[in-house]
């Protein structure tokens, strides 16, 4: 099997040092030996180590088009020239492995659509969570069941700065600046501070989870750049970390006239999450993701989700699989998404939150906050004051109700007199907090 990679910088790198070192036992795994035909790059003026001289080439397209290449890598990322080289590659009957989760979550539905059109394997493994399998048993493993929700830490960057904030007290600009210098942050960490890294991975999560077409721009996206330390404090006292969530969820339809549901919704933002649950003790720059299916039951996938070696490992396990399949001539599993439910907005989103005010400390204040959250019809679950006179603070959490209703609910509270801040809201999910 011939193969033909795309890109050769961390993690490109770390797929030709796999090939070359596990040569002997990936062949007796595939039934024929891997060859590497060529190696596209931008310029031909660096050495790239286990990369014979003469396999590099900057004329991609020439080489994903050659009769004799098998399997296409590519680990370039991006939209452009990744589209039309892969495109490119299936019309010429190549297999493809690709680690490109901006290409999928935005264009996923052409990416799709040509793998079916001419029957070509796609496989994506590392575009989510790095060397977690989890993308294979959604696609494989859960297909013959129903999946209901998936909620996650998909993000190690933002993971990390989280933890650092809450085990350490750090200030997100220190813990981001102690993320760049370990390698976990890009010198502009914004795609992963500001959640959009997290926000492709799950559209392509619910993409496969609920079998309908699911693009980045569906996902409504907040990033951790706004978490203070009154944020994790706050957590704290309510014995729950901050972390930025990826959820994915099938929303039920209350009049069961649709089996599939009335929606789907997907969201990415930080969020409170108790203790007690699993993805709370998810530390550093690790990566977990539960999948709630109606027959399996709760699955959590966990481990390294980053960094060239994890995600190299998914690459080559795709490889294998595809070399497999030619060597067999048979094809892996193609995405349909039959389903076509509807992305449900954000107002439609049931929720809860975590409320902090800074308050006047008079009679009369609490029943002025209650009547206003009535009149949005947002139940209060937990009420506490904390301080007195000038530092008086109220601590509210409600109940869940629609995202908008919520919203509405902290606007209001903002014009009251009695309101001098609105100092902290955040999402509460996972398990109730007490």
């Amino acid at each position: 099997m011939r193969v033909a990679l795309l890109g050769c910088g961390t993690v490109g790198s770390e797929v030709v040092r796999l090939l070359h070192e596990q040569a002997a036992d990936l062949t007796a795994r595939i039934g024929a030996p891997l060859e590497l035909a060529g190696v596209a790059v931008r310029r031909l003026d660096r050495t790239r180590e286990h990369v014979a001289p003469e396999l590099l080439t900057t004329d991609a397209m020439g080489l994903v088009t050659r009769e004799d290449v098998d399997i296409v890598v590519e680990v370039i990322g991006g939209i452009e020239p990744a589209r039309s080289l892969l495109l490119a590659a299936m019309k010429s009957g190549k297999s493809v492995v690709t680690a490109n989760k901006a290409l999928l979550a935005e264009d996923g539905e052409t990416i799709f659509g040509a793998a079916r059109e001419y029957g070509a394997d796609l496989y994506y493994e590392a575009a989510v969570a790095g060397a977690i399998p989890l993308l294979r048993p959604l696609r494989e493993s859960l297909v013959g069941d129903h999946v209901k929700r998936v909620i996650g830490i998909v993000n190690g960057t933002t993971n990390y700065i989280l933890d650092r904030m809450d085990s350490c007290g750090a200030s997100f600009s220190d813990a981001l600046e102690e993320a760049q210098e370990l390698g976990y942050a890009e010198a502009d960490p914004t795609a992963d501070v500001e959640g959009f890294d997290a926000a492709a991975k799950a559209a392509i999560l619910a993409q496969l989870a609920f079998h309908t077409p699911v693009s980045a721009a569906d996902v409504h996206r907040e990033g951790i750049t706004e978490v203070s330390a009154a944020d994790v404090a706050g957590a704290k006292a309510m014995d729950s970390v901050v972390k930025l969530l990826a959820i994915c969820e099938r929303v039920p339809d209350p009049e069961g006239r649709n089996n599939g549901g009335r929606g789907v919704s997907v969201r990415v933002y930080p969020a409170m999450i108790p203790r007690s649950h699993p993805l709370a003790s998810v530390r550093e720059a690790y990566n977990a993701v539960f999948v709630e299916a109606e027959s399996a039951g709760s699955l959590m996938f966990y481990g390294a989700g980053a960094g060239g070696a994890p995600t190299a490992s998914a690459v080559l396990g795709d490889l294998v699989a595809v070399a497999r399949n030619r060597v067999g001539g048979t094809r892996g599993p193609v995405e349909v998404t039959y389903a076509e439910l509807p992305v449900l907005p954000m107002g439609e989103t049931i929720t809860r939150y975590y409320i902090q005010l800074d308050v006047a400390d008079r009679s009369g204040v609490l029943a002025q906050i209650a009547e206003l959250f009535a009149r949005h019809d947002v139940s209060i679950q937990a009420v506490r004051q904390e301080g007195y006179g000038e530092d008086a603070q109220l601590v509210i959490v409600t109940h869940r109700a629609p995202d908008a209703a919520l919203a509405a609910t902290v606007e209001g509270l903002r014009r009251l007199d009695i309101v001098r801040e609105v100092s902290s809201v955040m999402r509460v999910e996972a398990d109730e907090i007490a």
